[in-house]
């Protein structure tokens, strides 16, 4: 990908057909766990935001990238031990099925944690 998508349609229409489906069905997936959420482009990726940035997501040459800062990878630390991860980076191998139920649970606790981090700024 040479330029920065416009949006995350750009996004997933400049990647083959398989890398296609798969960019949806997580997308999806993260829309049904986080349906408050907007969807915007950061660092040239596919992000969703509320109360904050939520996570991110990239396709890569053998693995789909997904990026739930750190906190989430630690929440789910036991979970993701099949999984590469990195500080705040999870990588998904493209030649085994999606975790698309992890990714959901993954999600639905950062909603939660950008919700209670709000709530306690509000407070200050």
């Amino acid at each position: 990908m040479i330029k920065k998508p416009l949006d995350t349609d750009e996004y997933i229409g400049s990647f083959p057909k398989e890398i296609q489906k798969i960019l949806k069905e997580i997308r999806m997936t993260i829309r049904k766990a986080a349906p408050g959420a907007q969807e915007t482009i950061k660092y040239a990726m596919p992000t969703f935001v509320q109360d904050g940035n939520l996570v991110f997501f990239a396709a890569f040459n053998k693995h789909i990238g997904f990026y739930p800062a750190p906190t989430g990878i630690e929440a789910y630390k036991k979970l993701l031990a099949p999984y590469k991860t990195g500080k705040g980076s999870i990588q998904f191998p493209l030649d085994k099925p999606m975790p698309l139920s992890l990714i959901t649970k993954i999600v639905k606790w950062r909603v939660a944690e950008n919700k209670k981090r709000t709530i306690e700024k509000s407070k200050k």
